[in-house]
């Protein structure tokens, strides 16, 4: 009878949802021995390669959490939920095997290998001096090359990850640290991915300050994001050519091959700069009236 009515109240039971690591070093968090998790989570810090670099690669990023995902929580029950998309946390993330940038390299000049250049100076500082060095003043992270380099094909490209808010992930990597349950850990604290900090407050000044200049240079920008950044984002309207955008977007999507996931291209988005900001917006001005209403209710309340 006790059973029972313990049985049922679990069924009653809601779930608790919190966001987690998703990846450590590349590896699907859910196919990890417990041993493996300890032994990743207390890895000294830059001293496991990224996997989705080069081999000379390391990681810098303490822990190694490449993207976050939703886990769920009944009970004692902890599972991963299956119908929400990992969010890169690393812009790394996204050179899973050079897709992205085979899959850019095609659209924007024509060939599924080009040349990857970065860093390179964009520009530079009106005063003289030791600020007049274009590097310190602003750069383009990443160019595309065609590798027939006699008529110099190239495009601008950049990658953005989210950036998280709430708590740290240190309280996660404690319990790690000495996990040896078969299941799964449970996020520890409460947090999100901050796609406003990425999208409106760092991709969004980028495009504005480098597009305009690489437009008029009659080059294009190329844009890679996974499917929750995209997602994240308001209403785009599109072009429907490339020769008519200023921005491509390379949308990637997380695939589970088994052992592990990999990023696979997922959709192409072409539109203007102008279109690009209202969409990272994310939103239309409400009216004065209603924002005046909102301004009495305040001074009411205080």
């Amino acid at each position: 009878m006790r059973a029972n009515i313990a049985e049922r109240k679990n069924t009653r039971e809601k779930p608790v949802i919190r966001y987690g690591a998703g990846e450590l070093y590349g590896c699907d968090l859910t196919m990890l021995t417990p041993a493996l998790i300890r032994t990743l989570v207390d890895a000294p810090s830059k001293s496991q390669p990224c996997p989705f670099r080069d081999s000379e690669s390391l990681c810098n990023k303490n822990g190694g959490v490449c993207t976050l995902r939703q886990f769920s929580k009944t009970g004692d029950k902890v599972e991963p939920v299956r119908d929400v998309s990992l969010v890169a946390t690393c812009p790394n993330r996204s050179y899973d095997n050079n897709t992205a940038l085979a899959w850019a390299g095609e659209v924007l000049l024509g060939t599924d290998t080009p040349i990857v250049l970065t860093e390179l100076p964009f520009l530079k500082s009106t005063k003289g001096g030791r600020d007049n060095d274009p590097a310190a003043v602003g750069k383009i992270d990443m160019v595309l090359v065609h590798p027939e380099i006699t008529t110099l094909q190239w495009c601008a490209l950049e990658i953005q990850a989210v950036y998280f808010s709430g708590a740290s992930m240190s309280r996660d990597f404690t319990v790690m640290k000495d996990w040896q349950s078969p299941g799964l850990p449970f996020p520890q604290g409460i947090r999100r991915p901050d796609f406003r900090s990425s999208g409106p407050k760092r991709l969004m000044p980028q495009l504005q300050i480098k597009v305009p200049t690489i437009s008029r240079w009659g080059k294009k920008m190329a844009v890679v994001v996974d499917q929750a950044f995209w997602d994240s984002l308001g209403s785009i309207s599109e072009v429907d050519h490339v020769s008519n955008c200023d921005i491509a977007w390379f949308v990637m999507d997380y695939q589970h091959d088994g052992r592990g996931f990999h990023m696979e291209p997922k959709d192409l988005h072409l539109t203007t700069l102008d279109r690009a900001v209202e969409g990272l917006t994310g939103g239309k001005p409400t009216s004065l009236a209603d924002f005046e209403k909102t301004l009495r209710a305040k001074l009411e309340s205080t």
